[in-house]
């Protein structure tokens, strides 16, 4: 199975979509949570916006030619030269099999050999613990916790000793 990050098209964010699923196993106020339900004209709106983002890259994550995820290097700040790493799935059907893992590898790779970056941060839900797992792994340094979120950092430096 080949996977590979792909710029996110209009059609492509439609198609992660329309698939999509709420993980309420990490939704952090569960008196908001809400199932999703896929709106055509939500989407293009979604992605307007992205598009319009400035400092961001959005990327679509394939498995053999399938949208599965989106993943997104955002708040690129050349002067400090750092971004931000933002990842989600589409349901629980791509998740726990390293999907996530090789895209944000990939993303990650793209920042610093791409995009000259030389840290890239996380903010991950204080619940969600499958992402932060993924990030520790992958060489993410927790910095603390602030407003429901831990904060995480992965520099240069530490990437090319452990990639």
């Amino acid at each position: 199975m080949a996977l590979e990050l792909v710029e996110m098209t209009r059609e492509r964010m439609h198609e992660m979509y329309r698939n999509f699923e709420t993980d309420p196993s990490v939704f952090s106020d569960m008196s908001l949570f809400k199932e999703y339900i896929y709106d055509p004209d939500k989407i293009d709106a979604f992605y307007d916006k992205r598009k319009s983002e400035k400092n961001s890259i959005a990327f679509a994550i394939l498995l053999d030619s399938a949208v599965i995820g989106e993943i997104g290097l955002r708040h690129i700040n050349e002067d400090s030269r750092q971004c931000e790493l933002s990842i989600h799935l589409q349901n629980d059907a791509v998740k726990n099999k390293g999907y996530g893992t090789k895209a944000e590898l990939l993303a990650v790779q793209y920042a610093f050999e791409n995009l000259n970056m030389e840290y890239v941060t996380a903010d991950i839900l204080i619940k969600n613990k499958r992402s932060q797992h993924v990030a520790e792994k992958i060489g993410f340094v927790l910095l603390g916790e602030e407003d429901g979120f831990k904060k995480y950092r992965l520099n240069r430096k530490d990437w090319n000793k452990k990639w």
